[in-house]
């Protein structure tokens, strides 16, 4: 049974401390006055999704104009003041503080007029009205030149460089840009790469530019890991409004990949994957499956290949699919005969390259409500064939998980070899363990805060997301804990891990030094926080690591479905 103490504290809190209505006004400022203004949208495909928010610096300010995006979602061409005349608002207020009438929907087009009534008991008439904005944001967010060539794109530099020692003197290049942005001189037009060539990019707003110096060349780059400064949270998006995937009722098995430059998406129903472009978010298409059907995950590894797998039953054939392409259908690379007593294929994770030399761990699920599982699969890939395939049982170390997408586990290799171990984290511990290759704890991170603290891996998260990956000669860990109450705290976390010694020294998953970078419950934003019942096949998750096949970037991706946030980080290794 899921542990929900903290559920109850909360609530009775919220009894005890009546004084604002809840719905519209949330006495959360640290100083007295109005803090913020969101504004929602009431109706249309949208609604209830975060639409303008105002940061108010002067408490004593009583005109309050709420920015709206011109355009929603911000890359497509939909223009969204029509729904300007029916808005929800709400505000954060200080304690002991009140709006009157409270705060509802409301036509933003007009000047709205309420009684603001401080602390001290002096009411004040206050003004909440809106306008639609356009965004000042313009960047180059890919590049890539006639050749082929991925282009490099230094954002803190402002320059582009072109990895290549091929003729670039007469070459056409294709440019990937803000929405609603322009870019000149024409990128499709013939220009000489080889000494250098700028690229203007205009605002949406009209009002900012941006000049990036495009050059063919190898920029320098750090000996070990990635660059700290150059970590760019690239996108966070509502995956049913804005990215077709299902809302948080319908039961799913989510997992990702990134093939071809593309971030693919599998629900684990049997559709066909959609894919995105893995630095906008946007949508671009739906995978070609040819005879796979991924009722189970899919994962990628570190040189550009995918793979898709069945969910099989005891007695059933489980069977992997690969391929190196979106548009490509995907050729059988290995199955079997499912001969234990409970699922596999839930989940699917790859360290190395399945060219070269990699690890697959697919996890025996256990059953909900029936049984629970200490199971997984290791698969051995050698010289780009599979070399070893065995049954790995930690029921020895004490370790169980359930089923279904909350309560089974993700198993990610530390090494591409069979002989460094594997990490696991699961709700049923709140522990995220290293097991050496005999499969004793090597080393094991707590997950819950001092007192049950909600900050960290209580019981109303799923800590069983993991992917690890190397780049530029250090290997990373991590670990991503989806929302199982997204109407309460805690919220969704993200922590990332040097596991290049597979050690995980220390005592907590918040502050390990192999911690190399985090995003706790106040500053992972999530688009869904209603008290909708939730059931083990409705709060999944997943997340990955993505390096791009020329070794500079690296990519972070996660997916809460219950939370309804899908988005990704990008790091480099240039030298600056």
């Amino acid at each position: 049974m899921r542990k929900s103490f903290i559920i109850c504290i909360v609530a009775a809190a919220a009894l005890l401390c009546g004084c604002h209505e809840p719905d519209y006004v949330a006495p959360t400022a640290m100083r007295q006055g109005i803090t913020s203004l969101t504004a929602y949208f009431a109706e249309g495909p949208f609604a209830e999704k975060e639409w303008g928010r105002l940061e108010v610096a002067d408490p004593d300010e009583s005109y309050f104009v709420i920015p709206l995006s011109y355009y929603y979602p911000a890359d497509s061409e939909d223009k969204a003041g029509k729904y300007q005349i029916s808005v929800r608002v709400k505000a954060s207020i200080g304690d002991n503080c009140k709006i009157n009438p409270p705060l509802g929907i409301m036509d933003l087009t007009e000047e709205n007029v309420f009684d603001f009534t401080g602390p001290d008991g002096n009411t004040r008439k206050i003004t909440i009205t809106s306008k639609l904005v356009k965004s000042s944001v313009c960047r180059i967010l890919s590049f890539k030149t006639s050749d082929g060539t991925v282009g490099v794109v230094d954002e803190l530099g402002l320059k582009i460089w072109i990895p290549t020692d091929n003729d670039l003197s007469n070459a056409t290049a294709t440019a990937v840009i803000s929405p609603h942005t322009t870019i000149t001189p024409d990128p499709s037009a013939a220009a000489n790469y080889n000494s250098g060539t700028e690229f203007t990019i205009t605002s949406e707003d009209g009002d900012t530019k941006v000049t990036y110096t495009v050059v063919r060349g190898y920029p320098a780059t750090l000996d070990y890991g990635f660059n700290a400064a150059s970590m760019e949270h690239i996108f966070n998006l509502e995956p049913r409004a804005t990215m077709g995937l299902p809302d948080i009722a319908d039961p799913v098995n989510v997992s990702m990949a990134v093939v071809d430059g593309m971030l693919a998406v599998n629900l684990g129903n049997g559709d066909a994957p959609r894919y995105y472009h893995q630095v906008t978010g946007s949508y671009v298409g739906t995978l070609t499956l040819g005879d796979a059907y991924p009722t189970g995950a899919i994962a990628s590894d570190e040189g550009g290949n995918m793979l898709l797998c069945n969910v099989a039953q005891p007695g059933e054939t489980f069977t992997i699919w690969k391929t190196a392409s979106p548009t490509a259908a995907p050729v059988e690379w290995h199955s079997f005969v499912n001969d234990q007593d409970v699922p596999i294929g839930g989940t699917m994770k790859i360290m190395g390259n399945l060219s070269a030399e990699a690890v697959v761990t697919v996890v025996y699920d256990g059953i909900p409500g029936v049984t629970t599982s200490s199971r997984f699969r290791a698969i051995h890939v050698v010289g780009g064939a599979i070399a070893e395939d065995a049954v790995v049982d930690l029921a020895g170390s004490g370790i169980a998980w359930g089923g279904g997408a909350a309560g089974n586990t993700c198993v990610a290799a530390a090494s591409p070899t069979m002989n460094d171990g594997w990490y696991s984290c699961a709700y049923s511990d709140n522990r995220l363990f290293w097991f050496k290759k005999d499969l004793s704890v090597g080393s094991s991170l707590n997950g819950i805060g001092p007192d049950n603290d909600s900050m960290y891996l209580n019981g109303n998260v799923d800590p069983n997301n993991l992917d690890s990956k190397r780049f530029n000669n250090a290997s990373y860990m991590v670990l991503f804990a989806s929302t199982h109450f997204p109407s309460w705290w805690p919220g969704p976390q993200l922590y990332v891990y040097d596991i290049s010694t597979y050690m995980l020294p220390g005592a907590n998953v918040w502050d390990s030094t192999a911690l190399v970078y985090s995003i706790d419950n106040n500053n992972m934003y999530s688009f869904q926080h209603e008290k909708g019942a939730t059931t083990e096949y409705t709060a999944a998750g997943d997340v990955i690591l993505a390096p791009t096949p020329d070794g500079y970037k690296l990519y972070l991706y996660y997916y809460d479905h219950y939370a309804q946030m899908l988005g990704g980080f990008s790091v480099d290794r240039l030298k600056r």
